[in-house]
């Protein structure tokens, strides 16, 4: 059945805290909804998570943010922090302070938060198990500046922990945007694959890069995947598409471990997002990669609808735990996803069944002629016609 979970014998771990109940990204913003905390307080109703299996996130220290971002980006950031406010000079260099990227209480410390996690969550696949660090994701932020509404990339820095024990990495992005600062990190690294299935960049953001003919620099050409699809992609379709290379990826990438960002903004109700996707579709997707059979670090992402999300990644973590959980919320779950008082699309149809099931099933639609060509363009890039070595 699309999206049931299935079994795993690995031990995983959820990475939160209690500082995510906290307001973040000011007012008016995309992100300034529950998320972490809507999500652990639906798995928790419904039992699926022990003392054992939760970690308590801690921040990400200066030197290891500056393992991928500038001393100088890092130290605005603070000074934005300690002084309440972006100077105009890190504004025009960092992207701060700006209504993409705005400032907030916290705004060093709740990103070095979520940094932190997802390293912890790096931590636990080295030792053989899988991880779910829900506030991590933010797979747009590059080196010197801010990016998308993220600050830090955590996603690079607990890849690049994994490459300094020496695995051989394979990055999957499932956010509804292109998994722009993740791919420019390691567009030369042959011991790093990056996949991102997308809103075309043509009408969605960042609005450049992300097209099939990107596949990495001379020392890792082929290594980079990337699948622009177009608006109203649905259930049917997308596992086409995943199905032509999600296989053939893992067998001649041979990777050690998968960072999987979940970034939920491809729902079909997403505010941000433009594809069609259900839950219980979304979760197959995540259940080929568990079934996998390699150590999966999974991140959260994008997500601006906070009951969708929350669904959903609370069967992100049944994947990973290997917990079959039923698919009526428990009464718990239904009073935190009532308690946020979302009321964008309380007019649509299916409003009230998100406070009574976890899935929802999309329905069978015919495959588009556009995805088929999308399908026969992919059949001729060089990481689904032959073995990728490691340089």
């Amino acid at each position: 059945m699309i999206g049931t979970e299935t079994g795993t014998r690995r031990r995983a771990v959820f990475v939160g805290g209690s500082h995510y109940r906290r307001p973040s990204y000011g007012h008016n913003h995309p992100l300034a909804i529950p998320r972490v905390s809507l999500t652990y307080d639906v798995i928790t109703a419904y039992g699926a998570l022990t003392p054992s299996e939760f970690v308590r996130s801690r921040p990400a220290s200066a030197g290891e943010l500056t393992r991928f971002h500038t001393r100088d980006y890092v130290n605005a950031l603070k000074r934005a922090e300690a002084f309440g406010r972006v100077r105009p000079e890190d504004r025009a260099r960092h992207e701060l302070g700006t209504i993409e990227n705005p400032y907030f209480p916290g705004m060093f410390y709740t990103p070095a938060l979520a940094t932190g996690g997802s390293l912890q969550a790096a931590e636990a696949v080295l030792a053989g198990c899988h991880a779910f660090s829900p506030a991590g994701g933010m797979h747009h932020a590059v080196p010197d500046a801010a990016r998308g509404f993220c600050y830090f990339n955590d996603v690079v820095l607990a890849i690049l922990r994994l490459r300094a024990e020496g695995l051989r990495v394979l990055y999957l992005d499932i956010d509804a945007h292109h998994g722009d600062g993740v791919e420019q990190a390691f567009w030369d690294d042959a011991s790093v694959m990056t996949v991102s299935l997308h809103m075309d960049t043509a009408y969605a953001y960042p609005f450049k890069g992300g097209n099939l003919q990107d596949q990495g620099g001379p020392k890792a050409l082929g290594l980079t995947l990337n699948i622009p699809l177009p608006r109203e992609t649905h259930d049917r379709e997308y596992r086409k598409v995943f199905a032509g290379i999600w296989q053939p990826v893992v067998e001649r990438f041979r990777p050690d471990a998968i960072v999987l960002q979940t970034g939920t903004d491809a729902l079909f109700g997403d505010p941000l997002g433009r594809f069609q996707l259900s839950t219980a579709g979304f979760l197959d997707i995540v259940a080929q990669v568990v079934a996998a059979g390699l150590p999966v670090l999974a991140t959260g992402g994008g997500g601006y609808h906070p009951l969708l999300l929350a669904r959903a990644w609370t069967g992100v973590w049944g994947l990973l735990s290997g917990r079959a959980l039923p698919e009526a919320l428990p009464e718990a779950a239904r009073h935190a996803l009532r308690a946020v008082g979302w009321d964008e699309d309380e007019d649509e149809p299916y409003y009230e069944d998100l406070f009574r099931n976890r899935l929802e099933y999309g329905e069978e639609r015919p495959v588009r002629p556009v995805i088929h060509e999308l399908i026969a363009a992919l059949s001729v890039h060089p990481a689904l016609k032959r073995r990728l070595w490691a340089s």
